[in-house]
């Protein structure tokens, strides 16, 4: 595979998880998602270009987690980091925004059907937890319905772990299973007259099973049952915004949301999020109280003009999605070919790779990965991964080449075991 290096024993990444662990809590392995990797795999990058990344100790690879969502165009787009070079020679954070906020917030309301205006802040979290704040601040209400098992951000309301958290802290949260109407109406009767708000993820994309992509008539009954009750129906498109529909995620089921929170691929790495909403809400959103030292910076909000703009231009969803299915279409292939029985789930732009009858830790999954990763691709086994526009047909058949390799691999494998 041309370009690609062969990783090779790590020298200076193993050198700066030992020196992480004496300074950073928990060092690498429990921070920036160090824990989720397999074994052996690369913590700390030097650079990306396109769809391809290399770790400080020089090793390149076809990149399937697009920085974990963020990279939609691809590493280092010349037109994005221009727009954004460009602010920061003449400021980044400064005494208020930039023209860009309102250019922006413009641009998010003539793309998205739903939006009649927009807030900024840096991360998901900020988002998701805005919404919810627009959303008690609009009806007077507290509960707030939340798919079990769905990741919403990582702060005390909807944080995956318990650790520092208080029974306080989720006492107005009730919970429903995704894709399931009748579990939603169910929580939203046990919420009574006091729900704020229903959030749903765009897709179902729990950690290590199998992703869901939203039922429509699952969808509809989270919209009517807002309708009927008054609370806010809240899109959580911080993942998946901007890759399978530029005017949100569940266009595709024809469910529009009351307020909607965005991030990742907003800004194609730059860091920004942006929530979005109807007119109901706007008196709500002007009356919470959100700020943020960083909020406003100039440099992320013009890469994020930049960013919609060329995604809107080349019609950066389905080019993605097309690249998804070539992936998804030759791996099915491989294995076939080699013996192993594969489910693949998800939309093509977010795809999730499990083996039949693999163990609950996914060691076969991990194996593969383990083997692509030497062969050049960075792939993962049990959280969803990520295309991007720079994934070209030319990329998705040299990770090809790798994967038919780590497939071949994994079935000498079992053959032995």
């Amino acid at each position: 595979m041309d370009h690609l290096a062969r990783p090779t024993e790590s020298t200076r990444d193993r050198s700066l998880r030992q020196r992480a662990a004496t300074v950073i809590p928990g060092g690498m392995w429990g921070h920036q998602r160090a824990a989720a990797v397999p074994a052996g795999y690369p913590q700390f990058f030097r650079a990306g270009e396109g769809a391809r990344v290399t770790d400080v100790d020089g090793n390149t690879y076809i990149d399937f987690m697009c920085s974990w969502g963020p990279i939609i165009l691809g590493h280092r787009h010349p037109a994005v980091d221009a727009a954004a070079r460009a602010q920061w020679d003449l400021g980044d954070c400064l005494d208020g925004p930039t023209e860009h906020a309102v250019i922006l917030a413009e641009l998010l309301v003539e793309t998205i059907p739903h939006a009649e205006w927009a807030l900024f802040q840096k991360n998901g979290t900020d988002a998701t937890t805005a919404c919810v704040t627009i959303a008690r601040a609009g009806t007077g209400r507290r509960r707030i319905l939340v798919a079990q098992g769905a990741y919403h951000g990582a702060v005390p309301w909807c944080s995956p772990s318990l650790v520092g958290v208080t029974a306080e802290d989720r006492a107005h949260i009730r919970t429903y299973a995704y894709n399931d109407a009748e579990s939603l109406r169910a929580a939203a009767e046990e919420a009574g007259g006091d729900i704020a708000a229903i959030i749903v993820s765009a897709l179902k994309h729990d950690l290590g099973k199998r992703q869901e992509l939203p039922d429509p008539a699952f969808a509809r009954a989270a919209r009517e049952i807002c309708d009927a009750t008054g609370a806010a129906l809240i899109l959580d498109d911080v993942r998946a915004g901007f890759r399978l529909d530029l005017g949100g995620s569940w266009e595709t089921v024809g469910v529009r949301p009351d307020l909607a929170a965005y991030s990742k691929a907003i800004a194609n790495g730059h860091a920004l999020a942006a929530v979005t909403g109807t007119e109901r809400f706007r008196d709500a959103a002007s009356r919470a109280f959100f700020t943020g030292s960083f909020w406003t910076g100039g440099a992320a909000m013009a890469a994020a003009v930049t960013t919609i703009t060329e995604l809107s231009r080349i019609d950066g969803p389905a080019r993605i999605e097309a690249a998804g299915l070539r992936l998804r279409a030759g791996l099915a292939w491989q294995a076939e070919r080699h013996g192993i029985e594969i489910v693949q789930s998800g939309p093509p732009a977010m795809p999730l790779v499990q083996f039949v009858g693999d163990t609950p830790e996914a060691a076969t999954g991990e194996a593969f990965c383990r083997e692509a990763l030497a062969r050049g691709v960075y792939m993962h086994h049990r959280h969803n991964m990520f295309l991007s526009c720079a994934h070209t047909d030319a990329e998705i058949d040299r990770a090809l080449e790798a994967t038919d390799g780590a497939f071949a691999a994994v079935a000498a494998r079992t053959r032995r075991g």
